[in-house]
């Protein structure tokens, strides 16, 4: 395919896009199970060239971004509160889910070898971030739920790497070293670690000496992707380095970023991810065709690979399940032995955890870096579609009535530790109050500004009494508007001097940051 044919393409689905997205929203489905069956659909159609996809290509071009987006936003203080059970989703249950894959492969197909079985296991064992988020993103979930999925989409691939590396070593060269895994994925691990927080670090300092807004904006973008590259080069999990970057742009971002540079860039990331994230789901339905073509056909395929795929499709579904529940039944017994030390098992979440391992990009690109020379390629490609197909279209659309069904417990004690949002507002207008006093004020302690407090009637004063003038008086509007953005630069440092301390959640931060910012535009605006 041509440079010109595939942007042709792209526009194609970015138009397709559109009419899916509308569809799933009328139909109430979630987009990306649409937006899959759409792109296979546009697959089929007459005379479109067939999409073969450069697996190296598509993750360094989507998944950057999309792993930056859901780490930005990701909350700190809730991923250390759950740092135990989201490691064991992603180490455990990738391990798992890849063992128990690898004797279901082996046990239908008896002639592959188990290495070749196992990397079949790791290729679809870890959950997608991409695809995780595009299902969930529309539901109401409760917190440590989200959050025990968020951050499990975004440490697993690492484990999954790891694995899939290994087993295609091992069935290669016919050797393999556990020890070896473990001290390459520790490694692999604490070097995106270091990388991540590298690029970070740096990121965040020249986003304090920049100026123009979006120099700004295009640098704290390029972040993820410089990340990424930056784990590739060194030889680390590039997936752990762009997530590490993230969480550390997100943490500093209020601190660095404007009120004006948060806006256009926030509305500019979103664009950005909601293009990236519908076209991951458009192209993964556009490679089925090759994938079908070089099977010998959709009724050959079915025929020859049908069973074994189903078998793993199966196999992954439960495995999950049975790694889900045999964590809150271990946690069941523990809260007998030590109540008030272990929370007792909620076997409602489980049911949502278990359903909710969605399929993606990540799995379908590792698929096609398969080496032509391993046998059961074809095997590892067409279950690897099955896995995708299955739980974006089947769990995705299941797991909204699912949720409504075990109504899964809200957790009560994650919001105790917090401030209300009333009292939140309270210590920040004390602060703003407390901040204004000495500039509203004149030497001779004469009230400079008497109507600040209520702005719109002072505003309409100032009106009328210079309706005539070309202008209001420089001076007089520019003192007015100075004393308003020192309240709001007062009311910033209390709410994140709050959320620093602990007092308020990363949610209550981003809702009164935007207040804050909204009214910090208009003043800026109205002074001139």
């Amino acid at each position: 395919m041509s440079a010109v044919s595939a942007f042709k393409l792209v526009l194609l689905s970015l138009i397709a896009i559109v009419a899916l997205e509308l569809l799933a929203r009328r139909l109430r489905l979630p987009p990306a199970a649409a937006l899959l069956v759409g792109g296979a659909a546009m697959a089929f159609a007459p005379g479109l060239p067939p999409v073969v996809l450069d697996p190296d290509l598509v993750l360094i071009v989507f998944l950057p971004p999309l792993l930056m987006d859901g780490a930005y936003f990701f909350v700190w203080a809730d991923f250390k509160r759950h740092i135990t059970p989201i490691l064991l989703f992603a180490i455990g249950a990738v391990a798992f889910t890849t063992w128990a894959v690898g004797l279901v492969a082996h046990w239908v197909a008896p002639t592959l070898p188990w290495a070749v079985c196992f990397a079949l296991g790791a290729v679809v064992s870890p959950p997608d971030a991409v695809a995780a988020r595009a299902v969930l993103e529309r539901l109401a979930l409760p917190r440590r739920i989200m959050v025990l999925l968020e951050g499990e989409s975004l440490l697993n691939d690492a484990a999954g790497l790891v694995l899939f590396r290994f087993a295609v070593a091992a069935a290669l060269t016919g050797a393999f070293s556990t020890s070896g895994a473990l001290l390459s994925f520790a490694g692999l691990a604490l070097g995106g670690i270091v990388i991540g927080w590298l690029i970070g670090y740096l990121t965040v300092n020249l986003l304090r000496l920049l100026e123009d807004d979006y120099l700004i904006i295009t640098v704290a973008v390029c972040a993820g992707w410089f990340s990424y590259i930056a784990g590739d080069m060194a030889g680390v999990s590039s997936v752990i380095a762009t997530v590490t970057c993230g969480m550390y742009l997100g943490w500093h971002q209020h601190e660095v970023l404007s009120a004006r540079v948060r806006m256009r860039g926030t509305a500019f990331w979103q664009v950005l991810v909601f293009v990236l994230e519908a076209l991951v789901f458009v192209l993964i339905g556009l490679s089925l065709r090759g994938v079908i073509v070089r099977l010998g056909g959709a009724g050959e395929a079915l025929a020859q690979l049908g069973p074994a795929a189903l078998a793993v499709v199966v196999a992954v579904v439960l495995s999950r399940c049975a790694w889900t529940f045999g964590i809150e039944s271990i946690r069941a017994v523990m809260h007998r032995l030590a109540p008030r030390r272990v929370l007792d098992a909620d076997f409602r979440a489980a049911a949502v955890v278990s359903w909710a391992g969605m399929r993606g990009v990540v799995t379908l690109a590792i698929a096609l870096t398969l080496p032509e020379s391993l046998p059961g390629r074809d095997l590892i490609l067409f279950a690897s579609f099955a896995v995708i197909l299955f739980t974006v279209l089947l769990q995705g659309v299941t797991i909204g009535p699912l949720i409504r069904l075990v109504r899964p417990l809200q957790d009560a004690q994650a919001g105790a530790a917090y401030l209300t949002e009333p009292q939140v507002w309270a210590r920040l207008l004390a602060v703003q109050f407390e901040t204004i006093q000495p500039l509203v004020h004149g030497p001779d302690g004469s009230v400079i500004h008497p109507r600040l407090l209520e702005q719109y009637s002072y505003r309409a004063t100032l009106s009328q009494q210079f309706e005539h003038a070309q202008s209001l008086p420089i001076d007089l509007r520019t003192a007015h508007y100075d004393v308003v953005l020192a309240a709001v630069r007062a009311g910033r440092a209390e709410i994140l001097r709050m959320h620093r301390a602990g007092l308020i959640s990363d949610e209550m931060l981003h809702e009164v940051e935007h207040d804050l910012d909204l009214e910090e535009l208009g003043a800026e605006h109205a002074r001139g």
